[in-house]
């Protein structure tokens, strides 16, 4: 049967080519170095060069006598502002650990601001900034944060870093901790069934983060005609720091532009409130001129946020079968010199998700948040959960060792149950209850074990192995979390021409957001997604905006985008009947016009309605001018992603080295409204789970020195280590709690890729277990092998 004229093809689950490419393919793409102002000032930080220290003085005179320097400043300079502030999770035990802008009277890690340089190019801000003469009382480096906690803050200085009036005890090294808990973990363990066995578990994720492409950068300029802060460069979530940056300069929010320029990565760590952009933003106001600050990659790898850094130690109720009855465990986060802008996110997202996708009906974790003389930690793609997943998954295996069975059946026994759906664990998760929307697990696990056949590449693992080589297989699963309300927003509009707009409050860090929001209005309005263009990340643009960040844009932006667009496609509806003469159900939506559907030779464009739609005919029509509709979507509840890694390994026993040969990434999404973006955002991922696994790691020396400043020394994979990944994306479980039904995926790639790569070199060593901690070094396995 011939499709008739009108009728459309969706838009949404196509692989629709991203409108963002053909902008930076031409190279006119404008990130923050791209900001040229004329009459701008350059900003170069002056570093602690040691890790603990006592600030007898710091003076900048001399770098004011160099021609070209046009200012300096001290945290004398900039007494009255308070401590950076909190943006996800402010508990109260974490104020005084907040990190002033610039050091006060204690230096906390190498590479901490204390001072700052203005000058007229960045060569002589940075002459400028070596001039700087600091002095500095050296102190024991206290860089171990399993160790007993140590004298961290005096009264006087938790008081001011507190922002509170009355005077605070003096603080240790133990910013927080807390326990998340249901069932009765105690009396499991105290009075176990028949046949039940208790096994334990060590594990350690190491210190690493991301490494975006593009380093920090923030221009900024006071435009005094207009009375504004203009800031450009700023990203993930530019309305958040508006607030933060009109609150340190002195301004209300509506004199505060931050627009988001293109971002060359952003994964976690980048875009969050620094020290740097309050000190360029500050200077901006103050000197009256433009103030631009770009970070080069030493600064990166000591300044921006590290991440993960874990010790988890784990305890399991399990029965003969493999049925974990209850889980107790505990872990450890190094936090670093400072609590930054995250509060609390990253412990509470491991402690929260740590149970995954099984059942454990008793479950009790306690999480310690400690500090050391390193640079401070963040979040990190799938935070909390990369390192809360290779806990638990080393768990399984050990268990599955312990108890002699197949590694598959044991997590099949532990799954949720499809037809518990949707499961509420009575804990929360980033302030919100923590309920699985949808999910079979089980299902997932078939369709790829299927589909790549993995019984057979066992076999052919097993029979390499017996053969003399050392090759192995493994797998995890785990369970990701996406979409954090609790709201978003969006506004459609169409002008004379015809042509289409969104503008949201959604950020982009390079993940597609323009192009999936513009296939969403597209689906709904019937019309070409690269004839949609896409306004966000711009302060100015629109009132409010939650950021990129959780994986949440698909769900929240997408969702309001779909009510927004629905929204115009009424009122377009309702004009064309009213110019048309015929009833509001007998139109549709194709190729930019309203038609009637069995006669789609009358037909209005959007054009057209949007000319009928001027505040005179507007006026007649009874409706509001233009063509432009509003849509919000709200969510008191996150989705649950979910997927499973499986990886084959081959170990050169001369150098230790493990190459990933075959990495295999199935991934239930609920809905995918991209599904070539969807692959991109697991094969990036996937690349940064196995530097995390394989290669990268911060290390210290023992006084606090970083040892990794340079790609000399700390490892980042390249193409040559990163094998093709291979991906399943399933659409089995759909989330009931947005329009689209759709979940993030933009980090389940990575979550599970250390436990995976954990058990495949097990496999290949033919030791069970062997491997607790990540990165795995080539001295690790060299010694096992021994």
């Amino acid at each position: 049967m011939r499709r008739p004229s009108h009728a459309r093809r969706a838009v949404i689950g196509a692989r629709a080519l991203r409108i963002e490419d053909p902008v930076l393919l031409r190279g006119a793409g404008r990130f923050a170095a791209d900001t040229i102002r004329p009459g701008e000032l350059h900003m170069r930080v002056v570093r602690s060069p040691i890790a603990h220290g006592r600030i007898r003085s710091v003076d900048v005179t001399p770098a004011l006598l160099l021609d070209g320097v046009v200012a300096a400043w001290t945290h004398a300079d900039i007494a009255e502002l308070p401590a950076i502030g909190f943006r996800l999770t402010p508990l109260a035990d974490l104020l005084p650990y907040r990190q002033p802008v610039l050091a006060r009277r204690i230096v906390r890690y190498v590479g901490e601001p204390v001072a700052v340089v203005f000058a007229t190019s960045a060569y002589l801000a940075e002459d400028g900034a070596e001039l700087v003469q600091l002095d500095l009382d050296p102190l024991p480096a206290h860089l171990d944060a399993d160790a007993e906690p140590v004298a961290w803050l005096d009264a006087e200085q938790a008081t001011w870093a507190a922002g509170l009036g009355h005077q605070l005890p003096a603080q240790d090294s133990q910013a927080t901790a807390f326990t998340v808990e249901y069932g009765d973990v105690a009396a499991a363990f105290a009075a176990p069934g028949p046949g039940y066995r208790v096994i334990e578990s060590d594990a350690r994720i190491g210190r690493h983060t991301g490494v975006p492409m593009e380093c920090r950068g923030l221009a900024a300029v006071y435009d005094a005609a207009e009375q504004q802060l203009i800031v450009d460069g700023a990203a993930k979530v530019p309305f958040w720091n508006r607030e933060a940056v009109a609150a340190m300069c002195g301004l209300p929010p509506r004199q505060v532009q931050v627009r988001e320029t293109h971002v060359g990565g952003g994964f976690g760590p980048r875009g969050e409130l620094y020290p740097e952009d309050v000190l360029v933003t500050l200077a901006a106001v103050r000197l009256r001129r433009p103030i631009k600050w770009i970070e080069d990659r030493q600064e990166h790898l000591v300044a921006t946020n590290h991440s993960r850094g874990q010790h988890h130690r784990l305890r399991a109720l399990v029965r003969a079968d493999g049925v974990i009855e209850a889980l107790d465990a505990a872990f450890v986060l190094d936090q670093g010199a400072y609590v930054r802008t995250h509060g609390a996110t990253v412990a509470s997202l491991t402690a929260s998700m740590l149970p995954g996708p099984y059942r454990i009906p008793n479950f009790r974790v306690r999480a310690q948040v400690r500090l050391t003389h390193k640079t401070p930690a963040g979040t990190y793609r799938s935070p909390g959960r990369y390192e809360g997943t290779f806990a638990r998954e080393r768990l399984v295996d050990r268990i599955a060792g312990e108890l002699g069975l197949d590694p598959v059946e044991v997590r099949e026994r532990n799954f949720i149950p499809a037809e518990a759906m949707p499961y509420e664990r009575p804990i929360q998760a980033m302030g919100t209850e923590l309920v699985h929307d949808s999910g079979d697990y089980a299902l997932l696990r078939a369709k790829v074990w299927e589909k790549f056949d993995l019984d057979g590449v066992r076999r052919d693992v097993a029979a390499r192995r017996a053969a003399g080589e050392l090759a192995g297989f493994g797998f995890a699963f785990f369970v990701e979390k996406s979409g954090i309300g609790p709201y978003e927003g969006a506004r459609i509009s169409v002008d004379s021409s015809g042509a289409v707009t969104v503008t949201c409050g959604a950020s982009s860090v390079g993940q597609g957001v323009d192009t999936v929001l513009a296939q969403v209005a597209a689906e709904v309005l019937g019309i070409a997604h690269d004839s949609i263009r896409v306004v966000r990340g711009r302060t100015d643009q629109f009132e409010y905006g939650r950021g990129a960040f959780a994986t949440r844009l698909a769900v929240m932006a997408g969702s309001a985008v779909s009510n927004a667009a629905q929204a115009l496609a009424d009122k377009a509806r309702r004009v064309a009947a009213h110019t048309l003469g015929v009833p509001v159900e007998d139109l549709s939506l194709a190729g930019g016009k309203v038609l009637v559907t069995a006669d789609p030779a009358r037909a209005l464009s959007f054009g057209e309605i949007a000319r009928l739609l001027d505040p005179s005919g507007a006026a007649e029509l009874k409706e509001s001018p233009g063509l432009t509709a509003d849509g919000w979507f709200h969510s008191d509840h996150m989705t649950y992603p979910y997927g499973l890694h499986a990886a084959v390994v081959r170990i050169d026993p001369g150098t230790g080295q493990t190459h990933v040969e075959r990495f295999i990434v199935g991934y239930d999404v609920g809905r995918a409204l991209n599904p070539t973006l969807v692959e991109g955002q697991i094969a990036g991922g996937v690349a940064q789970g196995l530097g995390g696994a394989l290669y990268e790691e911060f290390r210290y020396a023992e006084d606090g020195t970083p040892l990794c400043t340079t790609f000399m020394d700390y490892l980042i994979p390249t193409a040559m280590e990163i094998p093709p990944i291979e991906t399943l994306i399933t659409e089995d479980a759909p989330s009931p709690i947005n329009p689209l039904g759709v979940k993030g995926a933009g980090e389940g790639g990575t979550t599970a890729v250390a436990a995976a790569v954990a058990a495949a070199v097990d496999d290949a060593l033919g030791r069970p277990n062997a491997i607790t901690s990540v990165p795995i070094h080539p001295a690790r396995i060299r010694g096992l092998l021994t």
